[in-house]
């Protein structure tokens, strides 16, 4: 070993080599480049307050900087500079003697950097005459070694502890970020303690990387990666943006997220800091918590929920890795009767451990974390925890177990609040009801008759793959009693929400393939397989469906329903595919299973101009006399009237009737009220209407009817007869004139229809046409009604000469 020696002394006044001092003696091998790196490194700079003339005892006082440095060559420094007694004009100069060591080359003894801190080697002053003596080839540690005194230190400062050492792990990686962490303490030699807990802590590696120095007055110009500081250096620090720990005033109020430093921290100050060295010996990442927090819960250091979980979940990923003590230690530190903060996260983690420990170790092992479990689900409410297998709780240990928890399965169970109940809450007890061997037979019917509809209700209020779904399914693949009285009761709550239950299958799948009849369930699991071959063809997917069921709508009636609500889930058939339905089973049947409304809504919501809405009216007042009532009759024996308006002979009195039930089925469909309508002018003008139904109609001064007879005088066909059929012509005048006396209404829209559709009509006749008119409205009428229309006529053509008249003198 050959370690060559450097010292270096501050300048005084009048020196003319260096403002900031000089290199009093160096050793073989330290090039005037490295010399040149070194410089600053061992710089020093008092305090501020520090006397210009200090007594012994203040200048002992005045702090000193241990550092340890890299170099650009991969060498490295290890060195001590310190106040020294000056002379003259300089009382007080500074002294810093350091020790070079090549790359690749370990401290003397392969000890690290901070066990120099307290070495006797350091001295003060330069060896008289600048020479040095031969290169080193040992560097003793201080009078006592690093560890001692560090617990109480540790315990000391047990605030900051955890935050200190989570940015010194940060700053002792390959490629830290960000500048040094500063360490603010009244006294240097606590940093030097400080960084004695680093070594302790972190991997030899890492500790060899942390370069560091115990004191400087300019932090942010450090290129190390730990800096001592005093109290009134910690501001400019925080403002060059470095992370600062003043470790000499009040206590921090926030924790670090960092798990590892954390769990280190408590392992410090339960005064164990031999189990670090005990931890890096398992496997895995030097710096994650869960080997350390193994190791401390074997040993009763005390951890939080976090920590425990983090122990728990590197055990149950490593079983192999701890021996059958270590294994029983850390059971018994988990479930700790004495522990009342534990997390759901933790719950999880032991979960996971026992299923890793299960079958490896013996029960007597593992019961205490069966029952921790089992209770925890129960009382804790978890219910994503992994159960343990029934044969866990096998003898004495069982029994104890569910005689506690046995009762207050039953109570929950038992009770009505199923409803509100979350859904895993019910699977997880009836799951460790069964684990225990508890009772619950005689529940299970009311219990399974509340899981049905919140099973559906929590399906549909969660999007993608129901949370509970691989807790139920362990269930039912449990329990055939539970399984079978389950499916049962979704089956029987399918036709009254049976989109809801198809829906709810697609997400979770349940096993209902054995022999029980399920029909309703059959369906609602095939509906979407058959909406995705036949797609639009809702005849055909219904067909399909209703084949599933394995059981025909006239032996069960509501399979009818079901696949009804599952093909025209929210919207009602048209009305051929509502007659298909009513042919497709007898009256009886639909009458049963509810149906029948959905056909009434067919019929009720057909477009205007659909054909067959008025034959399917016709066949629901015939099929359904007791069920239809209210509006919807009175809106389906609108549409019956229609029917025999354009096909049939009404019974008189059909054009009061169209008002009568128009009234009694408000708010009448848009469309019904036009087929209505269109079908009432329609027959009014007609040329073999009968006159009273004419004159009901006049007199009731309706004026949405009145208003829909204008339309229809107006249109094209009305039109097209009045200029090709004088005896139809004759009748329109004789009836547009025959109410002079009749409602505003009327007597409006009949002097428009004379002036606006009769007259350009009969000005569009042949003389003998006109003639023939006149003829037609004196025999059908009277002499006078003939004498009105030629006068009425007359008048027309009167005014046609005067318009002639008046042009040509206006061209004159």
């Amino acid at each position: 070993m050959s370690l060559a020696q450097v010292h270096y002394i501050s300048a005084a006044p009048g020196d003319a080599e260096k403002t900031a001092g000089r290199f009093t003696a160096v050793g073989p091998g330290v090039s005037q480049a490295l010399l040149a790196e070194i410089e600053p490194l061992v710089g020093y700079a008092l305090p501020d307050g520090a006397s210009h003339r200090p007594a012994d005892a203040e200048l002992r006082s005045l702090p000193q900087a241990f550092t340890y440095a890299a170099l650009s060559d991969g060498s490295r420094l290890v060195g001590r500079t310190a106040p020294a007694r000056g002379e003259g004009p300089a009382p007080v100069r500074f002294h810093a003697h350091a020790v070079h060591i090549p790359s690749g080359v370990p401290l003397p003894g392969d000890r690290l950097p901070v066990e120099a801190w307290r070495s006797p080697h350091w001295v003060s002053v330069t060896p008289v005459g600048g020479t040095l003596p031969d290169p080193l080839g040992a560097l003793p540690p201080g009078p006592a070694p690093v560890r001692e005194g560090l617990d109480d230190f540790a315990v000391s400062r047990g605030p900051w502890l955890a935050a200190v050492l989570a940015d010194l792990r940060r700053a002792s990686e390959e490629a830290p970020a960000g500048g040094p962490v500063v360490l603010v303490e009244r006294q240097n030699a606590d940093v030097a303690r400080w960084l004695g807990l680093a070594a302790v802590t972190l991997p030899r590696e890492s500790v060899e990387r942390l370069t560091f120095t115990t004191y400087t007055r300019r932090p942010g110009s450090s290129a190390l990666r730990v800096v001592g500081a005093l109290p009134e250096d910690a501001a400019a620090a925080r403002e060059a943006g470095l992370r600062v720990h003043v470790c000499a005033d009040r206590p921090p109020v926030d924790g670090t997220p960092d798990m590892w430093a954390r769990t280190a921290a408590r392992v410090w100050r339960s005064r164990a800091p031999e189990l670090f060295q005990e931890a890096r010996e398992l496997p895995g990442d030097p710096f994650a918590a869960g080997p350390l927090a193994v190791i401390a819960l074997c040993n009763g250091v005390a951890l939080g929920p976090e920590e425990r979980a983090a122990a728990a979940g590197w055990a149950a990923e490593r079983p192999y890795a701890l021996d059958a003590e270590r294994i029983g230690r850390l059971v018994e530190a988990l479930a700790s009767p004495g522990i009342d903060d534990r997390t759901g996260s933790e719950f999880d983690s032991v979960g996971r451990l026992f299923g890793a420990l299960d079958g490896r170790c013996p029960a007597s092992v593992t019961a205490p974390l069966a029952a921790m479990l089992v209770t925890e689900a129960v009382r804790g409410g978890n219910g994503s925890l992994e159960l343990p297998r029934r044969d866990a709780f096998v003898g004495p240990d069982g029994e104890a177990i569910a005689g506690v928890l046995g009762p207050e399965i039953l109570t929950e169970l038992k009770s009505g609040a199923g409803g509100a109940r979350p859904v895993a809450r019910t699977v997880q007890l009836l799951r460790v009801a069964r684990l225990l061997g508890v009772n619950g037979t005689e529940l299970l019917p009311g219990v399974v008759d509340r899981l049905a509809p919140a099973l559906l209700a929590e399906a549909s209020e969660e999007p993608g793959p129901s949370a509970f779904a691989p807790a139920l399914l362990e269930l039912l693949d449990e329990q055939f009693d539970v399984r079978t009285a389950l499916l049962g009761a979704l089956d029987r709550t399918a036709p009254e929400d049976p989109g809801a239950v198809a829906r709810f299958l697609e997400r979770v799948a349940l096993p209902f393939t054995g022999t029980q009849a399920l029909p309703h369930l059959r369906m609602c699991a095939e509906v979407p397989g058959a909406m995705t071959t036949l797609g639009r063809d809702r005849t055909a997917v219904w067909h399909r469906v209703l084949r599933a069921a394995g059981l025909s709508p006239f032996a069960e009636p509501l399979v009818l329903r079901t696949a009804v609500g599952l093909v025209w889930e929210d919207r009602a058939p048209t009305v051929e595919e509502a007659r298909m339905l009513l042919e497709a089973a007898t009256s009886d049947a639909h009458r049963a299973a509810g149906t029948w409304a959905r056909l009434v809504d067919a019929a009720l919501g057909a477009p205007a101009d659909t054909e067959d809405a008025t034959a399917l009216a016709h066949d629901l007042l015939q099929a359904f006399p007791q069920e239809i009532g209210g509006r919807e009759r009175a809106a389906l024996q609108l549409l019956d009237l229609c029917r025999d308006l354009r096909t049939g002979a009404p019974e008189p009195g059909w054009a009061e009737q169209v008002r009568t039930l128009r009234d009694r089925a408000e708010p009448l469909e848009p469309a019904v009220q036009e087929r209505a309508f269109t079908a009432l002018v329609e027959r009014l003008l007609a040329p073999d209407r009968p006159g009273a139904e004419l004159y009901d109609f006049v007199r009731s001064d309706d004026a949405e009817l009145i208003a829909a007879y204008d339309r229809a005088a107006r249109s094209e066909p009305t039109r097209a007869r009045l200029r090709t059929h004088p005896a139809y012509a004759a009748d329109c005048f004789t009836h547009w004139t025959a109410h002079p006396h009749a409602g505003a209404a009327w007597t409006t829209t009949a002097a428009a229809l004379l002036d606006e559709v009769l007259r350009p009509a009969v000005r569009a006749m042949t003389a003998e046409a006109v003639a023939e008119v006149e003829e037609t409205v004196g025999r059908t009428g009277s002499s006078g009604r003939a004498v009105a229309f030629r006068d009425w006529n007359r008048s027309s053509a009167l005014g046609r000469l005067g318009r002639r008249i008046a042009g040509r003198v206006r061209r004159g």
